[in-house]
């Protein structure tokens, strides 16, 4: 099974400005010591993803500079401001011609889902056309995995701050829930108030 998930790309967002939290991009914040896109990328890598796909906006340049990215390939979005929308595409743009069959898509802003939920969500891959998203009681949540069959589409559709929540839903009946309730959880770092989850 391992080779499969050498070609599983990992897609990490971590391009958003931090409206919320006073215009501190959420890449920068710290956790355990380092920013928080840095522990985000090395979640996805223990999860068991191949290459591992991170896409920047908001300050950039400052992301390259604290942040150890070493062996990510690092995507720069010019317009992130637009919304997660904008990064998922492209994303998914700097995937195609890789070899990668599928891309399981996490977001920076939440810590508490770690390499067990990433590595249940791989195991859910089947081919080209798997639709796999982690669940929290039942509750379809991230990270989620798109089998290449299905990029285009999703880019198509991935607009503002959706991302592909109107594509999943037009596919509902195809997505294969993998429960991670017990060992995740699913809180983002939206506000002030929410730093608290930070260590």
């Amino acid at each position: 099974m391992t080779d499969t998930h050498d070609q599983i790309a990992g897609l990490l967002l971590a391009a958003g400005g931090g409206r919320r939290l006073g215009g501190r991009p959420k890449a920068l914040l710290t956790h355990r010591g380092r920013p928080l896109v840095e522990y985000a990328a090395n979640v996805l890598r223990a999860g068991g993803c191949g290459p591992v796909h991170v896409v920047l906006g908001a300050r950039a340049d400052e992301v390259r500079e604290r942040a150890e990215l070493g062996g990510c390939v690092v995507v720069e979005n010019p317009d992130w401001a637009e919304g997660m929308g904008s990064s998922l595409r492209m994303g998914l743009e700097s995937l195609a011609g890789t070899g990668a069959r599928a891309a399981l898509v996490s977001l920076v802003d939440q810590p508490g889902i770690g390499s067990a939920a990433v590595a249940r969500v791989l195991g859910g891959y089947r081919d080209a056309d798997s639709l796999v998203s982690a669940a929290y009681d039942g509750v379809r949540g991230h990270p989620v995995l798109f089998g290449s069959a299905h990029w285009a589409g999703i880019a198509a559709s991935a607009a503002g701050d959706r991302g592909a929540r109107a594509y999943l839903g037009a596919h509902e009946e195809a997505i294969t829930l993998v429960e991670c309730g017990d060992v995740a959880e699913p809180y983002d770092i939206d506000t002030e108030a929410d730093l608290g989850h930070l260590e």
